[in-house]
């Protein structure tokens, strides 16, 4: 057989229906495969005799020793969250460990799919990061046909053969609410993150869910962007309704710190005559005036652990997914029962 007459990779996956990223993934044994349809590909090789050059096999173990991280927001938006950087504090305390390095871009929503190509198209990275998973996300079949393996921050409502870090966000919210009811809260409001974010969606739905469980009739929710003007303008819109709330609860930190500001401003006073609640139970939560009550959760130790896993995944192929500790409730001085 002359190399012309060779099968190729793209010959397999017109076999096997697939594109040529799943037919690579599948024959090297990555995750994010299903098993029937590895099977059916490996099926497909073996009919037409395909088997890799020695070419294609040495650059299929070359090593960039650099992983990727894309993310999707505006600069000034991801220098005031206070999660980013400490995720990306673990993510690197681990690389460095490891004599690994950390390939960050950040871009606008529209030109996301296209970092994902330039890191794959230049092999710049062996693995990447998912971070701010989207309602029915389109990139992890898009990391499936660029052959990039892949960790995940919470389990994706989609199908995906990447291994996550089991972030879960309801638990908080839950506590939250019932803390919030037990004080005798009960026109209870919800300052949401973006709602095609999947942790805005999860939080708005344990929020709702709690508060049913609760006996309490549905809180209005207004949707924010995580950002401090944000929580500002939802807070607003709150406070200026037909019937103000006696209890907010926010979904980050930063919206919670000025939503306060804007109680202030009105002249209410906190908890006395407006609770708050935060979420992520960032360092500046507890020197705010009153402080602020809000969920602890641990993104350096997420950022740790999603490293660990990639690299893991990266050399070995597979990888469970990674429980970390359930965030919980700290609770401070932003939070009372209500005024009679």
């Amino acid at each position: 057989m002359t190399r012309a007459d060779r099968p190729t990779i793209r010959d397999v996956a017109r076999a096997a229906g697939v594109s040529k990223g799943t037919v690579s993934f599948a024959l090297n044994g990555r995750p994010g495969v299903s098993e029937d349809t590895r099977a059916r590909i490996l099926a497909a090789a073996r009919e037409l005799g395909w088997t890799p050059s020695a070419k294609a096999r040495a650059l299929s173990i070359s090593r960039s020793f650099a992983v990727g991280l894309v993310l999707a927001r505006e600069p000034e938006l991801l220098g005031a969250d206070p999660f980013f950087p400490a995720f990306i504090a673990g993510v690197e305390r681990t690389l460095s460990d490891r004599g690994q390095a950390l390939v960050l871009q950040v871009v606008p929503e529209a030109e996301e799919e296209a970092g994902y190509r330039r890191l794959a198209g230049a092999g710049r990275v062996d693995g990447v990061f998912l971070l701010d998973l989207r309602v029915v996300d389109p990139r992890f079949a898009l990391l499936v046909e660029l052959g990039l393996p892949a960790v995940s921050i919470a389990r994706p409502d989609v199908p995906s053969g990447f291994p996550a870090v089991l972030v879960d966000d309801r638990p908080g919210i839950a506590a939250t609410v019932r803390h919030l009811a037990g004080l005798g809260h009960r026109r209870i409001a919800h300052v949401a993150g973006p709602a095609h974010f999947l942790h805005g969606s999860r939080r708005a739905r344990a929020f709702a869910e709690a508060l049913a469980e609760a006996g309490l009739p549905p809180g209005a929710v207004v949707e924010a962007d995580f950002s401090a003007a944000g929580g500002a303008a939802a807070t607003r819109e709150l406070l200026t309704g037909d019937e103000r709330p006696t209890a907010i609860v926010y979904a980050n930190d930063l919206m919670a710190i000025a939503g306060l500001a804007v109680a202030h401003e009105y002249g209410l006073a906190v908890p006395a005559q407006l609770s708050v609640t935060g979420f992520d139970d960032t360092e500046l939560a507890g020197h705010v005036r009153p402080a602020l009550t809000s969920v602890r959760t641990d993104p350096y130790l997420w950022g740790r652990q999603a490293a660990l896993a990639l690299l893991a995944l990266i050399e070995g192929g597979t990888v469970d997914d990674v429980p970390v500790p359930a965030a919980h409730l700290v609770i401070r001085a932003s939070t009372g029962p209500p005024s009679p």
